[in-house]
């Protein structure tokens, strides 16, 4: 990031931009971490510093920015979902299978998208952060995942 004689940051135009795909398969109900993928589009695109955006094309599926470091985390945040969403309940929208309207309401309960800073080609995420994929269907999967960033160009 450039800076001013004083360390301050000089805010730079937009001068990069470049949307990329992810096609990612799940097993089911879970949490499926992503951030080496991004880490990787944003290295192979030379992004500098800007804005990314992290979408997923899904209503059944969602995105979060969670610890990485323990897997326990997981586990609970699943086992907290289903009670939240309990397959089994009383819906009205029952056609697609016991698991998706539970997986609706999961979705609307998280995120479709997020917005990460990006400095120097790197996301910028605390120490334990990590992005995640949280399938909440019970069978697999093909989920894909768009990347959108604007910012500069590396180098």
């Amino acid at each position: 990031m450039a800076r001013d004689p004083e360390g301050r940051s000089i805010v730079q135009p937009v001068t990069h931009q470049f949307l990329h795909r992810l096609g990612l398969e799940t097993r089911g109900k879970g949490l499926t971490e992503i951030t080496r993928e991004i880490a990787a589009a944003l290295a192979a695109e030379s992004a500098g510093d800007g804005l990314l955006t992290v979408f997923v094309r899904h209503t059944s599926a969602s995105l979060t920015i969670q610890e990485n470091a323990d897997p326990d985390v997981r586990i609970d945040l699943l086992s907290a979902f289903e009670r939240l969403a309990p397959e089994g309940a009383a819906y009205v929208h029952t056609i697609e299978g016991p698991d998706d309207m539970p997986a609706h309401i999961k979705t609307a309960l998280t995120d479709t998208s997020l917005g990460v800073p990006v400095e120097d080609g790197r996301m910028v995420l605390g120490t334990w952060q990590g992005i995640y994929l949280f399938e909440h269907r019970s069978r697999p999967h093909r989920r894909e995942i768009v990347l959108q960033f604007l910012g500069s160009k590396r180098g």
